[in-house]
């Protein structure tokens, strides 16, 4: 279970407690990248089950059944025929990322399931308005994935070709779901998308730290092998096989005005809907998955080994995902047979167990490593001294906080008199943090993932998805008590952050994400959404409180 997965289990364990979908309590602030994973998850928890064992399993569960989904739809691209290979499910089936993620306590078997049935609606029932509710829920899955919906989307009118009404009617449910969630979202959140996508500058460009995310992927499992296999068989089957039937034409009159009868007119059309049948369900995945891989090296990658590639990889496999039992597949399926066990057996990263020198890391093996457990999913990090010292410092101000009560800020091991009840952490590794802070208490991470100040902080060329870090000042001025410093901090940095969080941006800011949640409050959050979701301020607190203040008087 890797740190992020974590992120999850904190804000179920909100809801279940009543708090509402929320990472601390009396802060509105959207954590869950993958909302419906989020609610999944609620669901598993009500009954009193384990969140964290949910997670794992659950995830390991549903990424078998998007590989047995996808082999069913594979089924009815062929026609049902019994005699297919397994091609393109190799190369998932071999890459360590894969099984890393599935059980990691994220989204991505959530993700894994849904490209896979939304395909398989596609290939069987593209005229039905179940298929558009089924492939409009890319966004809730994960933002990223309205890419997918909008390819998949697109490939059902072109092989349905509705009327103006039957468009409506899918536009309605593929959206339903999605636009009254996003509705909520900006109301309740008061921003356009999850924290997270805040945080990370989602909309950003960032080329060529993408490209080399992709080398960081493709690289060590020599990935462009079977890839390039399954091109060129592909590329003699296509040929041979590619032609749809004959079809004899009645038509009236001779000569050159040749004039097509009503049953001429029909053959064509369902001779294009058959066609279109055939070449949407190969073309759609196809393109999805090069938009969704784009996308990602666009916005720079992530810090996570091969994570925000997997669902890209996994579509433009599933045109390939069984193949016919024809020679050229045969002869690719082996090679990509031998290429699978070679990679799930030796190939992988140079960094095994560590961050690499790009800072990207070998997720599962961090954790492995920092929790001293083979299959670690709680947190303990028996082999992290420093959170050890973290957990013990948050467990023993807890304490003094039920004898005394005492109010603590933890600047990592740091404390200060706070302004609010309960225990305050302000700690990098959110997920473990928000393990240790008591539900009551606030898990706060300078980085932005739960943290609504310093998600919209600037950025530095940093880490990616660790390219931002609240200063200090800023926490203190927000969280501690007045006059109550830690030692060698300026005061008059303090006091200017103190100022600037009252004035414009800040103020509106505090009030969307702490405000009592009324009417009026839900209404300003909405239609102020895009506004605030683009609002960003300086690190230095002298700076940002002119910005927002005005020189003072």
């Amino acid at each position: 279970m890797s740190d992020d997965g974590h992120i999850y289990v904190r804000t179920v364990r909100q809801v279940l407690a009543g708090n509402g979908p929320v990472f601390n309590a009396g802060e509105r602030a959207e954590s869950s990248t993958g909302t419906l994973w989020q609610w999944l998850l609620v669901v598993a928890g009500a009954p009193g089950a384990d969140i964290a064992a949910s997670a794992v399993y659950g995830g390991l569960l549903l990424t078998a059944a998007g590989f047995a989904l996808a082999g069913l739809a594979a089924l009815r691209l062929h026609g049902g025929a019994r005699l297919l290979l397994p091609c393109g499910a190799l190369v998932p089936l071999a890459l360590p990322p894969v099984w890393d993620f599935a059980t990691s306590g994220l989204e991505t078997g959530l993700a894994t399931c849904w490209i896979a049935g939304a395909w398989l609606a596609l290939v069987a029932r593209p005229r039905s308005l179940v298929t558009c509710a089924v492939l409009g829920l890319g966004p809730l899955v994960r933002p990223d994935l309205a890419l997918v919906s909008a390819v998949f989307l697109a490939g059902q009118w072109v092989i349905a070709r509705p009327s103006w009404r039957g468009v409506c009617a899918g536009a309605g449910a593929a959206g339903a779901l999605p636009v009254a969630y996003e509705v909520f979202r900006m109301g309740y959140y008061g921003h356009l998308m999850p924290l997270p996508g805040v945080t990370k500058e989602a909309s950003r460009s960032l080329w060529g730290r993408g490209l080399d995310y992709l080398r960081d992927f493709a690289g060590p499992y020599v990935l462009w092998l079977p890839l390039l296999i399954i091109v060129a068989a592909a590329l003699t089957y296509l040929p041979a096989h590619g032609r749809g039937p004959a079809v004899r034409l009645p038509v009236r009159g001779r000569g050159p005005a040749v004039r097509l009868s009503a049953r001429g007119r029909g053959a064509i059309a369902r001779l294009a809907a058959a066609r279109a049948g055939q070449l949407v369900p190969v073309a759609a995945p196809l393109a999805a998955g090069a938009l969704c891989w784009l996308y990602v090296i666009k916005v720079g990658g992530d810090f996570m080994h091969g994570r925000m590639f997997l669902p890209g990889l996994f579509l433009m496999l599933l045109p390939v995902f069984l193949v016919p039992l024809t020679r050229a597949w045969t002869i690719a399926a082996a090679g990509v047979a031998i290429w699978a066990v070679a990679c799930a057996a030796l190939l992988r990263v140079p960094y095994e167990g560590r961050i690499g020198p790009q800072g990207i890391a070998d997720e599962r093996g961090v954790y492995v490593r920092q929790n001293a457990a083979a299959h670690p999913v709680r947190h303990d990090f028996a082999g992290q001294p420093g959170n050890m010292a973290y957990a013990r410092l948050v467990r023993e101000s807890a304490r003094r906080g039920d004898l005394t009560g005492e109010r603590a800020l933890l600047l990592a091991h740091t404390a200060v008199p706070a302004a609010r009840p309960g225990v305050t952490g302000v700690y990098n590794t959110l997920g473990f943090s928000g393990t240790v802070i008591p539900l009551s208490g606030a898990a706060l991470d300078p980085i932005g993932l739960a943290y609504p100040l310093a998600a919209h902080s600037e950025s530095f060329d940093g880490r990616v998805g660790h390219d931002k870090r609240l200063p200090d000042e800023w926490i203190v001025a927000e969280r501690g008590v007045p006059g109550a410093l830690p030692p060698g901090m300026d005061p008059a940095r303090v006091d200017a952050a103190r100022r600037a969080l009252r004035c414009g941006p800040f103020a509106e800011l505090r009030a969307a994400t702490r405000a009592p949640m009324t009417a009026g409050r839900f209404w300003r959050n909405l239609t102020g959404a895009v506004e605030r979701t683009s609002f960003r301020f300086s690190n230095d607190p002298v700076r940002a409180e002119r910005q927002a203040c005005g020189p003072r008087g």
